[in-house]
């Protein structure tokens, strides 16, 4: 539908507490009590930010479209800096947003004839959307939130602004209907992975741009690569080395060769093959590799391809620029490189120049003295 001066016109909803949790290890922000501990923590708004990075790849249709969106921290202050033309509905009470104003949100957006939901957030955001509007208008997520299971979000916030001016250019016209998903985050904080769909929203159809629904690890036929890639890395481990063991069913195979009992989804770090700190957050990390030097052990994010951005954001920018992409040591088992049908490893880490020093190629542990060389993008 066209707007004031035959705008096109899009919605854009920022849901402004998704992904504080995912640098001070909290693993989510889903209630007010974990949002109070993520930011006595330290932790600060991510989402507005990526959300601006998103409208950034859509700067060439300024001219030709109207966003329209919520209040304040809801979408007007990222599209008013951003120089779009900008149409606000609704009100909010600044500061205290909660997941009614964003299926509020969503709902007037539809009433008010967008042709393409944007919104910022993660997961539950998206459960919030689709319990809104279903899949009766185009929606694409930009990913801002810490797990990020849904098949609903851009690789990246830059790619999914390239995906809607895209689709607002009518060179990509079909649309997908595409796996709503989400964990219970007070499980996952004790360590149990409790995923569920709830529903599907339809997504402009270009898989490259968008990813895919998170998939569990191999069956049993993959136990003995999960065991030489941990027989592998325990072997070549230095004294005097700190090892930070980002989350999954891969990595923690390593803790336990080494008899360790550590945490499945966060981040750990290991010296001298003992546990120096569970569960650490960003601040514990940066202190770590500021004094000594570090690896990274990271896997491969089944069915996504993800190795950094999505769920291990305590491996930040900064934590990632001082160890170096030389001494990031990668790991997945062959089941799940298969899985990827040729689609490149990704990172979608919040900072685009650490973005671009991991993309080229990477060498990855598959098992027992074998490796693979395979693509890194973003």
């Amino acid at each position: 539908m066209a707007g004031a001066a035959g705008r096109r016109r899009i919605g854009l909803i920022v849901n402004p507490i998704a992904g504080m949790g995912g640098r001070v290890g909290l693993k989510g922000t889903d209630g007010l009590d974990i949002v109070a501990r993520a930011v006595a923590k330290g932790a600060r708004p991510e989402a507005g930010r990526r959300a601006a990075e998103a409208l950034g790849s859509l700067a060439g249709l300024k001219d030709r479209i109207e966003v329209l969106t919520y209040p304040d921290e809801m979408g007007e202050h990222v599209v008013r800096a951003a120089g779009f033309a900008c149409s606000v509905l609704g009100s909010i009470r600044s500061g205290q947003t909660t997941p009614e104003d964003t299926r509020r949100a969503a709902q007037d957006l539809e009433a008010a004839g967008v042709e393409l939901l944007l919104f910022s957030g993660g997961d539950g955001t998206a459960r919030d959307i689709c319990a809104a509007v279903g899949d009766r208008l185009p929606v694409l997520g930009i990913p801002a939130g810490v797990k990020m299971h849904s098949a609903v979000f851009g690789i990246s916030p830059r790619r999914a602004g390239e995906l809607a001016a895209l689709y607002l250019e009518g060179k990509i016209r079909g649309t997908r209907e595409a796996e709503v998903m989400d964990i219970d985050e007070e499980a996952f904080r004790h360590e149990r992975v409790c995923a569920k769909l709830y529903g599907y929203l339809r997504v402009p159809a270009e898989p490259r741009l968008v990813q895919g629904v998170k998939a569990g690890g191999g069956g049993g036929g993959e136990a003995s690569a999960l065991r030489g890639i941990a027989l592998d890395v325990t072997s070549r481990m230095e004294p005097g080395v700190a090892y930070l063991i980002g989350p999954g069913t891969t990595t923690r195979e390593i803790l336990h060769v080494l008899g360790l009992s550590g945490t499945l989804l966060g981040v750990d770090v290991v010296v001298d093959r003992r546990i120096e700190a569970a569960d650490a957050d960003e601040r514990v990390l940066l202190e770590t590799v500021e004094r000594m030097p570090a690896r990274i052990v990271v896997s491969v994010i089944g069915g996504q391809g993800y190795l950094f951005g999505r769920g291990n954001q305590q491996l930040s920018p900064r934590v990632l620029a001082q160890v170096g992409k030389e001494n990031v040591i990668v790991t997945a088992t062959p089941g799940k490189i298969f899985s990827l049908r040729g689609q490149p490893l990704l990172v979608d880490t919040g900072d685009p120049d650490v973005d671009r020093m991991l993309t080229g190629y990477v060498q990855i542990v598959t098992g027992l003295k074998e490796r693979l060389v395979y693509p890194v993008a973003c």
